[in-house]
């Protein structure tokens, strides 16, 4: 696997890796994961002892939301990247007594099959994840921990108390044009907690800055 770039975003645990393609007048090849070099890169230290033990792939047409789940008992992070199509990934930050406390990112992770690189996004424990996809979209995301439906809750992406400060104003533009109006979404997803009835729930305790 040939990493090219990590780079953090907005909030600094939130990172994205780029992965060299070896394209040719064929298509490409690529080595999208190699756990020798996730573990020994200079730059990949948040990683190098997570241990990846599930594995899903997500379809999902255009103008869906997903989101924003998280889990503990086991805690889970993800490595998500787009197959094909066009996600904008979205992150919030849920972590008790974190300076970003509640404050949401998106990030555009379109595919380009002639491109020489891809991206994986790594969402750590202690964020809420979902996403929205502008074109129809298949993706696939490692998770460091197994499913675990008796320990998962949700904030919905509608929640009128996020912070959307530090989103890409046109990214957010975006996301306003489909979130409010759009059939695909679940109810449960729609109708999850706001930050702040999370924050005044017991369970929040599961997720404390500087203790994942």
């Amino acid at each position: 696997m040939k990493i090219l770039e990590v780079k953090k975003l907005r909030i600094d645990e939130i990172k994205v890796i780029r992965f060299a393609r070896f394209c040719d007048h064929r298509g490409y090849f690529t080595e999208h994961y190699r756990k020798n070099d996730f573990s020994n890169h200079p730059q990949m230290a948040f990683i190098k002892d997570v241990e990846f033990v599930q594995c899903n792939e997500s379809f999902s047409k255009k103008g869906t939301v997903r989101g924003l789940h998280f889990q503990w008992n086991p805690f889970m992070g993800k490595l998500v990247r787009t197959l094909s199509g066009r996600m904008v990934d979205i992150v919030l930050d849920i972590r008790q007594g974190s300076p970003t406390f509640g404050k949401i990112i998106l990030y555009d992770m379109p595919t380009d099959h002639k491109s020489d690189y891809q991206e994986w996004i790594w969402i750590p424990p202690g964020f809420a994840h979902g996403n929205f996809f502008v074109k129809d979209t298949l993706i696939e995301y490692f998770c460091s921990g197994e499913y675990s439906p008796g320990c998962e809750a949700g904030i919905s992406p509608l929640a009128t108390d996020i912070d959307w400060s530090l989103c890409d104003k046109k990214l957010k533009k975006i996301f306003d044009k489909i979130a409010p109006l759009t059939s695909l979404i679940t109810d449960k997803d729609k109708n999850g907690y706001s930050v702040t009835q999370w924050k005044n729930d017991e369970r929040s305790n599961n997720f404390i800055y500087g203790k994942l």
